[in-house]
């Protein structure tokens, strides 16, 4: 008798980085060999497209009559839409030097909701804010870099410069009884902001550096008042915002300058102002100087401007996309479980783990190509049709469009991988592709369409699935600016990609509950 020593089965699939190489071009080559699989990132992809772009065709802007002519929107330093708008008196400074001015008072007046339909309901006050101080600008085009140290309604002494940059002071307000003095200093780039109770003694609020100063520049005071912002839930869903008129007066004295100063009386400029149909100016500023008290009014706001179409405005179609891939990343793995076939492809590796995990990376990465071609052909041919539909689309620089473009891919990827893990733990297709869209599509409708308060809604975007969206906003919210920072109104509460993290999360941890039951139910 002859005997012999029995040879172990091995693999045919090499381990390590080869063997789960050779498990992922398996994957692939049974995806791609599923003509409905295929079909349907196609069609998740056209979806995408042809919805976006259906939605920018049906959205017109006009400014009056159908050949008036927009006014163009002024872009800050940074490339971002600006709101530019404030009454300023000035003198020109050349190189080095500072402004000095005590604030005696603001008031203001502030229309709220008619009372009787046709009356104006006009009261004292001034909104939160309404702004008036020092400033160094770079002449008086709108859009032009500065710097500014002010007092405001509601948010004490601020130092503020081109835009987007805002230092916070000591709170409080100015009164006649507690007035404020406000200092702006000039050495070569820098800019720095004082304030002081006294005249004697200085606090220093911040410095800034704002690119683009010349030589020669415009140094004064200034004064503005955004609108009164208030905003009530529709009817119907959705929300209604109402920015009502709202001017604000500012009282000066022990006005100094120091430096190269040019002569003379003092210039004045209502930066910003519009003209009425009829040819008069709407809602003018003014300046009246006596026994050097300088009174000044002003309206608008020095700020970034929100209002306007914004490039995620785009992707209207992409819960649609979102769903179609859902369905396909879970048919990827329940098919195998309605066929009788995932233990073959379980078998075809000793670590039951890595089959779920090529699945993943397979259904993550074709998801991920096809969300990448949408968006990146509705985002930029949707904003030519916006604009050519006469809209204002606000601009963004190159990198955060890039980000939301490849962001959108993440996003659907994501999304892809988390399905595919609900499939392997539901295994039933239905079953998988009903609680994806419960948690991910459904909060996301919720908190978007104005159906629960403001809070409960940001709660859901912070503690879901629907935190991912997150990745889409291109405008990010500003707490010097009034506005409505509602997830209706398309701001998250996470960071982009915070929120595409808390997603993230989220797939992860339903992938290693699915390897997990695999490795015990299917052992």
């Amino acid at each position: 008798m002859t005997t012999g020593t029995a040879t172990p089965y091995r693999s045919g699939l090499r381990g390590g980085r080869d063997g789960f190489a050779c498990l992922l071009h398996a994957e692939w080559t049974k995806f791609r060999t599923v003509r409905g699989w295929m079909i349907g990132m196609v069609v998740a992809a056209l979806v995408t497209v042809l919805l976006g772009l259906l939605s920018a065709s049906g959205s017109h802007s006009s400014c009056g009559g159908p050949n008036d002519v927009c006014p163009a929107v002024p872009v800050g330093p940074g490339g971002e839409a600006v709101d530019d708008k404030f009454y300023f008196v000035h003198r020109s400074l050349t190189g080095d030097g500072s402004i000095t001015a005590r604030v005696n008072s603001m008031t203001g007046r502030i229309r709220k909701p008619d009372v009787t339909p046709g009356v104006r309901d006009v009261v004292n006050g001034v909104v939160p804010w309404a702004k008036a101080g020092v400033m160094v600008k770079d002449g008086t085009r709108q859009g032009s870099a500065y710097s500014a140290t002010m007092v405001t309604g509601g948010h004490g002494v601020r130092m503020q410069y081109n835009f987007t940059g805002d230092v916070a002071g000591r709170p409080g307000g100015v009164s006649k009884e507690s007035p404020r003095w406000l200092r702006l200093t000039r050495s070569g780039e820098e800019l720095t902001g004082y304030e002081s109770a006294d005249g004697t003694h200085w606090t220093r609020v911040g410095v800034a550096r704002p690119a683009g100063l010349p030589v020669t520049v415009q140094v004064g005071l200034f004064v503005a008042s955004p609108g009164d912002l208030t905003v009530r839930r529709a009817d119907f869903g959705g929300s209604i915002e109402q920015n009502r008129f709202a001017e604000a007066t500012a009282v000066f004295d022990q006005v100094s300058l120091q430096g190269k100063v040019s002569s003379g009386t003092w210039s004045r400029d209502d930066i910003g102002v519009t003209e009425s149909p009829d040819g008069s100016l709407h809602h003018p500023g003014g300046f009246e100087e006596s026994g050097g008290r300088y009174t000044v009014t002003g309206v608008g706001d020095i700020a970034p401007l929100a209002d306007g179409q914004r490039i995620e405005n785009t992707l209207s179609g992409a819960l649609t996309g979102l769903i179609v891939v859902i369905v396909v990343a879970v048919m990827f793995i329940t098919a195998e479980y309605g066929r009788g076939m995932i233990r073959t492809s379980l078998l075809a590796s000793p670590r039951r783990g890595r089959v779920p995990a090529a699945k993943a990376v397979v259904v993550g990465a074709v998801t991920f190509v096809a969300g990448l071609a949408a968006a990146g052909v509705v985002v930029p041919v949707g904003k030519r049709i916006l604009r050519a539909n006469g809209n204002y689309v606000l601009p963004v620089s190159p990198l955060t469009e890039v980000r939301v473009v490849v962001g959108f891919a993440a996003l659907l990827a994501v999304a892809a991988v988390f399905a595919l893990a609900l499939g392997a733990l539901f295994r039933h297709s239905v079953a998988a592709v009903t609680a994806a869209i419960v948690v991910i599509v459904v909060p996301h409708i919720l908190a978007t369409a104005s159906v629960l308060p403001v809070g409960v809604a940001q709660w859901l975007l912070r503690l879901t699935p629907a935190a991912g969206f997150a990745i889409q906003q291109s405008l990010p919210e500003y707490p010097q600016v009034l506005g409505n920072y509602a997830p209706s109104a398309g701001y998250y509460p996470l960071a982009p990609w915070a929120g595409l993290a808390v997603f993230c999360g989220y797939a992860a941890l339903a992938l290693g509950l699915a390897v997990l039951r695999i490795r015990r139910r299917d052992a």
